[in-house]
């Protein structure tokens, strides 16, 4: 009867130490049943589940594989799998997996345990772990530092919906932001992103710039938070807020264009996105105009927003239809999903404000950006203390995978 053996070796990580081990596993025609390595601060973890021939017996196989082991200066350890808890191992795979991401601007040993101590009394087991930033430079104390780290989970929740609860109140408690997502095919291959434009792409509300310029600021920007909380309905809304823009002139376009301040991470990560062959679109609820100009500066591919109505070089103060609103974001994604034969599992859209919530609750990850609380409840992803660029963790993306090299951009 075969033998299962599991192999754990631990020491210094060296070139040729798999190598060396694996070859006389080869030597006696040893199958590979399972095998997971990983090094932290160069100091290697490697684990073989072997089953080894029943002719060719266990002995030799590990004297020679020990006597390596000395040879290179490692710690091996070899323990015997029956074959009832090896079938018992094969049948757990098919349980549904889960993975878990923690982004901070920098990890902590009470994040890891509060978030893994949630992850254990919901009957979830973490079966690997994962640091998808980049190494820590102890001595830069940048304040636009990034860090996450990423738990493949397995098993049934206890109770889905509390533990979200559990992740959400902990993130506010601790000031991180927590993501949980189902791990499946549609989470490793997204290939769509959609932005909202103003308070996600862009830091400020373009129409309270345009406020600024016609001299009614307090009065828009009162009106236009009420809509983004979700206390006032978006289309109204918008009719009174461009009402307040008459007569104003078509220069000043340009000139607030010019200094829309870019949200932190947001070149970093569009970048990123479009090298790595991802379609990307705003929709937004703001203007085309400015739109467009996002459109040429970051090399996105669709722009859809509201056309401001300019006669004889003034705004005219009304409103041409059809308004982008919330409903409307969410058929022009379905529209561009079509177009690109993406299945709308396969996108990824990003707002702050309630008529954001329709496109977020359509795409197969939606997350939240810095947003309103009403949208924070109401989305099952969400990101306040990193930038745009947090969200090439949620598919997996590591610091080091990146073509696009450089800071955060602010």
């Amino acid at each position: 009867m075969n033998e299962i053996i599991l192999i754990n070796i631990s020491g210094e990580d060296k070139p040729g130490l798999t190598s060396s081990i694996t070859g006389i596993l080869a030597h006696y025609d040893a199958n590979i049943l399972d095998i997971g390595q990983a090094v932290i601060h160069n100091t290697l973890s490697l684990g073989i589940l072997v089953e080894v021939p029943e002719e060719s017996g266990s002995s030799p196989i590990l004297k020679e594989v020990l006597f390596k082991a000395h040879e290179l200066d490692i710690n091996i350890r070899f323990t015997p799998v029956s074959s009832k808890k090896y079938k018992n191992w094969v049948g757990s795979q098919k349980k549904q997996k889960h993975i878990i991401t923690l982004l901070s601007r920098k990890i902590t040993a009470n994040q890891i345990h509060r978030v893994s101590a949630i992850i254990a009394e919901n009957n979830l087991n973490i079966e690997a772990l994962y640091r998808l930033s980049s190494r820590v430079d102890i001595d830069d104390k940048e304040s636009l530092s990034r860090s996450s780290v990423e738990f493949s989970v397995s098993g049934i929740s206890i109770n889905e919906s509390l533990m979200r609860q559990n992740f959400v109140e902990l993130a506010n408690e601790l000031d991180i932001d927590i993501a949980f997502q189902i791990d499946n095919v549609y989470r490793r291959n997204r290939r769509l992103v959609v932005f909202d434009m103003d308070s996600t792409l862009i830091k400020t509300e373009v129409i309270d710039e345009l406020a600024k310029e016609a001299g009614v600021e307090e009065k828009i920007s009162t009106i236009t938070e009420r809509a983004m909380q979700g206390e006032m309905d978006f289309n109204e809304s918008f009719k009174q807020r461009v009402a307040m823009l008459k007569g104003l002139d078509e220069s000043v376009l340009k000139k607030i264009s010019d200094r829309l301040p870019l949200s932190e991470g947001a070149e970093r990560l569009v970048n990123t996105l479009k090298k790595l062959g991802y379609k990307t679109a705003i929709l937004s609820g703001g203007f085309n105009y400015f739109g467009n100009h996002l459109k040429n500066k970051l090399g996105i591919d669709y722009v859809y927003a509201n056309t401001l109505d300019i006669v004889d070089g003034k705004v005219t103060g009304k409103v041409i239809e059809p308004i982008v609103d919330g409903n409307r974001k969410a058929q022009l994604l379905k529209e561009i999903a079509n177009k690109e034969n993406i299945e709308l599992e396969q996108v990824i859209a990003v707002g702050d404000g309630a008529n954001d919530l329709p496109m977020l609750n359509l795409a197969g990850l939606g997350i939240a950006f810095r947003a309103k609380p009403i949208v924070k409840e109401k989305s099952k992803q969400s990101i306040s203390q990193l930038g745009l660029d947090g969200i090439l963790y949620l598919i997996g993306v590591r610091d080091r995978d990146h073509l696009h090299e450089g800071k955060t951009s602010s």
